[in-house]
């Protein structure tokens, strides 16, 4: 049994020359064309969907009671007592008071950022967000002789071996990387997969956070990388990932890369840092990446 899906998320190589974006599931959209070393940044972005609202958390102490569609009822008792006729009154006593006295302001809280405070060595510097599968490395549940890594996985109660391939250059890419930004791991993937991948792909702690599936949105059939969740300025956050579903909330901060799968000869990660270390200078990413399209 492949269980992959369940653990690993990935594109494979047909859903890479026929890449879709489900809009309900029905609407398609073309596949990203490889970045080259000129037009890093040329970029097809799939349907630029809105991400659906999700109501906020109240206050514990709030005395509102929350309904199953996530409104918000009025607390049905008052501090202040009806009139003795209206109490006698059966109509009158099953309806909530409605005065501006009885009922509490709401009071939304936000929800807690997905990354703790920036590290004062990382203070100024722009946040990359980097994906893990097909982006850094290419991982199956079949056997690969030339594998870098064998991560043992246990799938109700059964060990299963993940054998992980590392994109070329990878090594490079990361160390500069992490000397020039404020890196964060943030993957689809599982985490009892992801976190051994990443401390054996990490040499240099180039991570500062490591994101899993539980801190992607599920929307519409896709798990995307909510960057406004993050607990950073968006003018200073970039994602670098191989699947524009990921990012379809934040498609302008977004530096796409070609899905890798066991070509040895890939130089993608090497021909980006030239890119990122101009990058790492800029003040405002939108502008720095809307003149790099507008050249490209």
């Amino acid at each position: 049994m492949d269980h992959s899906p369940s653990i690993i998320t990935q594109v494979t190589r047909d859903e890479e020359e026929n890449a879709t974006c489900r809009e309900e599931g029905a609407n398609q959209v073309s596949p990203s064309k490889k970045p080259r070393s000129r037009g890093l940044l040329h970029s097809l972005f799939c349907c630029l969907c809105h991400k659906e609202s999700e109501p906020l958390p109240v206050k514990s102490n709030a005395p509102l009671l929350v309904e199953e569609n996530g409104s918000l009822s009025k607390n049905k008792t008052s501090e202040h007592s009806r009139d003795s006729e209206d109490e006698t009154s059966d109509d009158e006593s099953s309806e909530p008071c409605e005065c501006e006295y009885c009922i509490p302001p709401i009071e939304q809280v936000p929800a807690k950022p997905l990354l703790p405070r920036v590290r004062s060595n990382d203070a100024g510097k722009i946040c990359v967000v980097i994906d893990l599968d097909e982006t850094l490395v290419h991982s199956s549940f079949k056997p690969v002789n030339n594998a870098d890594f064998i991560i043992p996985v246990e799938i109700d109660g059964t060990v299963h071996q993940v054998y992980v391939l590392k994109r070329p250059h990878v090594d490079e890419f990361l160390k500069r990387m992490g000397e020039l930004f404020e890196c964060v791991l943030f993957t689809a993937s599982l985490s009892k997969y992801a976190d051994p991948v990443s401390d054996l792909l990490d040499k240099w702690g180039a991570f500062r956070s490591r994101l899993f599936r539980e801190s992607c949105v599920f929307h519409k059939g896709n798990y995307v990388k909510d960057l406004s969740r993050l607990g950073r300025d968006l003018n200073k956050v970039i994602i670098i990932d191989n699947s524009p579903a990921s990012y379809i909330f934040h498609p302008d901060n977004a530096v796409p890369v070609a899905s890798w799968f066991d070509d040895m000869s890939d130089t993608e990660l090497l021909d980006l840092i030239p890119f990122f270390e101009r990058l790492s200078k800029a003040d405002d990413i939108y502008d720095f990446l809307t003149q790099q399209r507008t050249s490209s």
